[in-house]
């Protein structure tokens, strides 16, 4: 698991991915001071109970979602935010936040 002010960084830019939109665990990494995707992956997975964070918006770098036992539940959040997949299961490029320089 993280140190705890990685988690504190996870957290915080977790809470700031709008509605509608993803990003990826590489993103997430890359805007910590250290932390790794796979970082990111093990603090969605160990959340806190009680907590308000949109996980769900947390996807895989291949813009699909993770395989895991919430993945059903997290694609109809998802959709109820109206993110779209593709027919290969992909959520549009264009959601993904934040937007590219």
């Amino acid at each position: 698991m993280a140190r705890p002010e990685l988690l504190e960084q996870i957290y915080t830019i977790v809470d700031q991915i709008p509605a509608g939109r993803v990003t990826t665990y590489g993103r997430i990494a890359a805007m910590t001071e250290g932390a790794t995707p796979r970082m990111v992956g093990s603090a969605m997975r160990h959340l806190p109970d009680g907590h308000e964070l949109p996980w769900h918006r947390v996807i895989a770098a291949s813009l699909k979602l993770a395989d895991h036992g919430g993945a059903t539940r997290q694609h109809q959040k998802l959709r109820d935010e109206g993110v779209m997949f593709d027919a290969n299961g992909r959520v549009p490029r264009h959601l993904v936040w934040p937007d590219e320089p």
